[in-house]
């Protein structure tokens, strides 16, 4: 098992939801973390709670690659090293289908691309030049130099109706997991997904109290909302047991996505009567 104490970690998105559950976890467990998150974000506020000789926020959008640089360079700076990366950071997509034979409405690419932009290309901007820093890492016992830990989505295997962008870019995140692995194998770096299903974060919160129920409704048990904690809680394991490597784990209560909503399934055959 990989002991935390004295490690030093960056978790993106770690001023809310499942980033900053994480930034806290890894912290009590003996980490200094580094939240990268948006200038507009609470992360300063974040980092100054939790105490700033333990962490620190880095000002960072994470398809910025000047961003990331930058903030690669302070975590080195402030701490001299880097050893677990954990990408958070994401957004949800605009929920409508790619076209609607009732509406005659096509997703607009602008969307789509940026859905994709900081969900996928983010997560990597992110793991490319964070293995650069562990990499310099001097060897562990067994070689280890490094840990990358990237959130996918059951979205990325049961995606529904409507969300089509946003399951593209966690099936991404989830594709290259094993040859991100394969990868950094020869610089001694393991990488992990994790595919959470409804969690109680802010982008969760967002939706009506009607979808919040539906959300659940497919959850085997417990049927209820994860807690960001039970999130971070899989990411800490993840980084201690070091034969996990180059997969995917669900953490989601046994819940597979449905095809969509009672609205959903009742425009599906308006539409296949008119088409």
């Amino acid at each position: 098992m990989i002991d935390l104490k004295g490690k030093v970690a960056l978790v993106t998105g770690g001023a809310s939801g499942l980033g900053k559950a994480t930034a806290q976890r890894l912290i009590n467990n003996g980490c200094k973390v580094a939240i990268l998150d948006l200038p507009s974000s609470a992360g300063e506020k974040v980092a100054t709670q939790i105490g700033l000789h333990v962490c620190m926020f880095c000002p960072c959008d994470v398809t910025s690659v000047k961003d990331v640089e930058n903030a690669m360079d302070q975590i080195v700076t402030h701490w001299g090293r880097l050893d677990i990366a954990v990408n958070c950071a994401g957004m949800a997509a605009l929920p409508q289908r790619i076209y609607h034979g009732l509406t005659k409405e096509v997703y607009p690419l602008s969307e789509f691309e940026r859905n994709v932009n900081v969900n996928l290309n983010g997560t990597f901007n992110v793991c490319r030049l964070a293995a650069k820093e562990m990499a310099k890492n001097p060897p562990g016992p067994s070689g280890e130099r490094g840990v990358i830990v990237n959130t996918a989505s059951i979205a990325a295997y049961d995606g529904q109706i409507g969300t089509l962008p946003y399951s593209a870019a966690k099936g991404g995140v989830a594709s290259m997991t094993l040859p991100m692995a394969r990868d950094l194998a020869v610089c001694g770096i393991r990488v992990i997904a994790v595919a959470p299903g409804s969690f109680d974060t802010p982008m969760a919160q967002a939706g009506s109290e009607k979808s919040k129920i539906r959300n659940t409704e497919d959850i085997v048990f417990p049927r209820r909302y994860g807690q960001p904690d039970e999130f971070a809680h899989l990411v800490q394991s993840s980084v201690e047991n070091q034969m996990l490597n180059g997969c995917v784990i669900r953490i989601d209560g046994g819940q597979r996505l449905q095809i969509g909503d009672r609205k959903t399934q009742k425009e599906m055959t308006l539409m296949k009567s008119k088409l």
